[in-house]
């Protein structure tokens, strides 16, 4: 295939799959959660017809690091996927755009009753009661400007296309709201964009620097980028579309990031975003009364949804398993999907990857056997945790 072949179908393979949202139903688990049985399942998935080439979950507690692996970092080699390699964290971005905000928020630069109408007196006047809280919480009603006609055509002719990251608001500008602001849940790429201008304005720094220093330098972050183009640092995780059987296509760098920018555009590790969900679950970035604002709950779930229940806090989601709860955040994009969850106090936490894009309309089935393997992985993860 060629590659301007491979970019035209990754843009619309992309394309597609940016409407799609997981429902947030319970799922039984297939087996018991064993440390053997782990492998076994996560071997089961990746080599299953249409399964992602590789996958890697880090598991971390107070005892020490385990590291499961199966597949391959690179298909046509025998490298395994490792804790080291660089990886496109989709959505999962939007806790580090929820860390900047609510880090300011604690600092007294923001408030979650900050509006638009305020911060961003450029963006349309229908718009203007919008607040932080509600961009934070997925319930400001913003139309999600991926889904316009606008954005996803430039992304189909030009998957190369440079998209001024400030403007995405643009392809929404006319139009009205989804809902009052407040009033429903409903996720949306939207919001987290208007989030890092909001900080952007109240700073008076670029959303670069903000999350350089009030996130990756705290939290030691040091593998983690939010690049504009569509290259990766090496070494790094391959992406791949299984969407054709038996014949996965590296799509690792067929889009340029600037077209997602803070709602999903950051690139790490999964070293680093361990690091990261320890530190931001646990809410050692801001007092407690600003982690008591982050975990009121809405219904609400991740794309796609996480393992269990899925409700929503600000830029954060509690996942109910049969094990217990977790915080962290999903996300999925071209090639890649992810979940980051760790226990409310930080001490124990999950980073699970997988290289091929799973949702709920391009494989509900997978979809359904990813997240009774990650409750599985939970459960390893808590398993005994009052011992």
């Amino acid at each position: 295939m060629s590659l301007r072949r491979s970019r035209l179908r990754a843009a619309s393979v992309l394309a597609v799959c940016l409407t799609a949202l997981a429902p947030a139903t319970a799922v039984a688990a297939d087996e018991p959660s064993g440390d053997q049985s782990l492998q076994r399942q996560l071997d089961a998935f990746v080599n299953r017809t249409g399964g992602p080439p590789g996958a890697i979950a880090v598991l971390r507690t107070e005892n020490g690091t385990r590291v499961v692996r199966a597949g391959v970092a690179e298909v046509g080699t025998d490298r395994s996927p490792g804790s080291d390699d660089h990886m496109r964290i989709a959505s999962t971005a939007k806790a580090f755009s929820g860390a900047v905000a609510l880090t300011l928020v604690d600092r007294d630069t923001l408030s979650l009753d900050d509006t638009l109408g305020e911060r961003l007196p450029q963006l349309p006047d229908a718009w203007a009661s919008v607040t932080l809280r509600q961009l934070l919480s997925h319930t400001s009603g913003l139309p999600d400007y991926s889904k316009s006609d606008g954005f996803v055509d430039e992304l189909r002719a030009d998957p190369l296309h440079h998209f001024d990251s400030r403007r995405l608001l643009d392809y929404i500008a006319d139009d009205p709201l989804l809902f009052k602001p407040g009033t429903q849940y409903r996720y949306s790429n939207s919001d987290n964009i208007a989030v890092a201008l909001m900080a952007e304005a109240a700073a008076h720094k670029s959303y670069e620097e903000l999350l350089r220093d009030l996130v990756d330098e705290p939290l030691r972050l040091e593998s983690t980028s939010l690049p504009q183009g569509n290259r990766m640092p090496t070494p790094y995780l391959h992406g791949y579309d299984v969407s054709e059987a038996g014949s996965p296509q590296d799509v690792s760098e067929v889009i340029g990031m600037s077209g997602v920018w803070a709602s999903g555009g950051i690139v790490s590790t999964p070293a680093d975003m361990t690091r990261f969900i320890r530190g931001y679950a646990a809410g050692r970035l801001y007092d407690r009364s600003t982690v008591e604002q982050q975990r009121q709950w809405v219904e609400g779930s991740s794309e796609p949804a996480g393992p269990g229940h899925n409700s929503a806090g600000l830029a954060v989601f509690r996942y109910e398993t049969r094990c217990g709860v977790v915080l962290g955040h999903t996300g999925n994009t071209l090639g890649y999907t992810q979940l980051i969850a760790a226990t409310p106090d930080g001490r124990r936490s999950l980073t699970f990857s997988v290289t091929a894009q799973i949702t709920q309309s391009s494989d509900a089935q997978g979809l359904h056997r990813m997240r009774a393997l990650q409750e599985n992985f939970v459960c390893a993860l808590l398993r005994d945790r009052n011992q």
